[in-house]
């Protein structure tokens, strides 16, 4: 059911959002933001390896391998699915993709305030059971399954998936994205973060004597995939934000070795349980920070009963990496930066021009810049520790910087020229510590310190008390910038125009 929280939305595309992972394919490549490689390519690290350097580019494609060495199943790879594009982020929900980030910020706040429940659909019919094998005609070892990095601990089909388990008390569903190596022809081991809802089901479950139940996807679209890599309360259907994201609901369809449901339209799916106490070594993983995770150790398993999937389908791998080659790094600054957005004016603070969590900054989580409206004394400090530790902000993050609304956060350039000559540090940089961090920042040593942070607060805005005297920056007259702007294609000018956010004053 539609929310009235968030603004209005008026940025849908002319077209919904598409429907599957192939409907989206379709979509960018019209818009040419998909390549196609059909020369042999392995699945050991070249793949990968060739992932990441074509996506160094901040513009690069999404890259549909076709020709995977030894493979004999026909599965095709899909890597940098997002990646720093959020052209293709914007396809993948529906919305007008030429909308600038801020803009794009907005619209993602407006479409994420509604609701839609999935949907059950005829499993005769549902494309992702084309094929559905069970017990021994299962063996996960004939599929490409890509090692990204030379220190991996082996080869991961779970970076780019979805996966349901149920909690046993309130019967939620929750839809979460965990790494998964594959173990054997009928085994993959599911690492999950302490405190995410996978591990907790699992938990549970066992302390009923009973298997968890397991249902993972490894080929999906891409709004799945980054609902699932998101954090949400435990009352929160991940499947119905998904479906307001994508304005329609998400089909679903049974199983046949399993009591959950299983996504209708994904590539590959298994159905599978966890036992407690069946565990084999996994990891680590080249992960999202650019630097290898948690060291070896037991993770439990999980044994596959049945594996359904289409006639030809395509693996989402997603590689975990600096950015821009990590794909959790533009979609995951939009969802973020419209989350904390979303929770300062619910914390009723106002004023609020614009919010941007940069993806070079760890894919989002280490840095948080917020332009504002200055209006009255305190307006800055009261801002900045809010957004410190609002709940989307508080996790990880190390810098959250003010600065003035004539300053796109968005544009590091402009933020950085703020905090050079606007922000004194003896004066304007605030401390916050023993704050919520992760296990994954290799900055603090030894491991064991890892759960608590620091957080620098800067204030790079115009001094409040000093508004009236404080020096005039050199701009543009409105009149000349809009009649530059008007003359761009006649002159010959490459892209767009540039979006200015301050004018010249005339006096008098």
């Amino acid at each position: 059911m539609p929310q009235s929280t968030g603004p209005k939305d008026e940025r849908r595309g002319n077209q919904p959002a598409p429907a599957d992972l192939r409907e989206w394919m379709e979509r960018i490549e019209a818009d040419g933001g998909l390549h196609r490689i059909d020369k042999p390519v392995s699945a050991a690290e070249e793949l990968s390896g060739i992932t990441y350097m074509a996506a160094r580019d901040e513009n690069s494609p999404a890259l549909l391998f076709e020709n995977i060495e030894g493979d004999e199943t026909g599965t095709r790879i899909l890597a940098n699915m997002l990646g720093a594009s959020k052209r293709r982020f914007a396809h993948a929900l529906g919305i007008e993709p030429d909308l600038s980030t801020t803009e794009l910020i907005q619209a993602m706040r407006a479409i994420s305030a509604t609701r839609i429940a999935p949907v059950m659909v005829d499993a005769a019919a549902a494309p992702v059971n084309e094929i559905i094998l069970t017990g021994d005609d299962i063996d996960l070892t004939r599929l490409p399954v890509p090692r990204f990095w030379p220190g991996d601990g082996g080869d991961y089909i779970g970076t780019g998936d979805i996966t349901f388990t149920r909690d046993p008390d309130s019967g939620r569903l929750n839809v979460g994205c965990y790494r998964q190596m594959l173990q054997g022809p009928r085994r993959i081991g599911m690492y999950c973060s302490p405190g995410k809802h996978g591990g907790l089901d699992r938990e549970a479950w066992w302390a009923r004597g009973e298997d968890c139940e397991v249902v993972a996807a490894y080929g999906i679209d891409p709004v799945s995939f980054m609902v699932a890599a998101q954090s949400y309360g435990p009352d929160v259907s991940e499947l119905d934000i998904i479906g307001g994201l994508m304005g329609s609901p998400v089909e679903l369809c049974e199983g046949v070795a399993t009591s959950l449901p299983i996504p209708a339209r994904a590539e590959i799916v298994i159905e599978g349980t966890v036992t407690k106490g069946d565990t084999a070594m996994e990891g680590p993983l080249g992960e999202f920070t650019g630097y290898y995770g948690r060291p070896e150790g037991l993770q439990p398993v999980i044994e596959v009963k049945a594996l359904h999937m289409r006639a030809d389908p395509i693996l989402t791998a997603a590689l975990m990496a600096d950015y821009p080659a990590c794909e959790i790094g533009a979609y995951y600054a939009v969802m973020r930066s419209a989350a904390i957005w979303d929770d300062l004016e619910r914390f009723g603070l106002q004023g609020i021009e614009g919010i941007y969590c940069h993806p070079a900054a760890a894919s989002g989580w280490g840095m948080t810049v917020i332009a504002i409206e200055q209006r009255y004394a305190g307006h800055v400090a009261q801002i900045l520790a809010a957004a410190a530790q609002c709940p989307a902000g508080a996790y990880f993050t190390k810098w959250i910087i003010a600065v003035d609304g004539d300053v796109d956060p968005a544009d590091m350039n402009q933020v950085m020229w703020a905090m050079s000559t606007r922000c004194n540090p003896v004066d304007d940089i605030d401390f916050q510590r023993k704050t919520w961090s992760t296990g994954l920042d290799p900055s603090q040593f030894p491991p064991e310190l890892r759960p608590y942070g620091s957080k620098a607060l800067i204030d790079a805005c115009m001094p409040h008390r000093h508004l009236a005297d404080f020096p005039k920056r050199t701009t543009l007259r409105k009149s000349v910038a809009d009649r530059v702007a008007g003359r761009w294609d006649e002159l010959g000018l490459p892209g767009n125009a540039p979006d200015l956010r301050a004018f010249h004053e005339d006096e008098g």
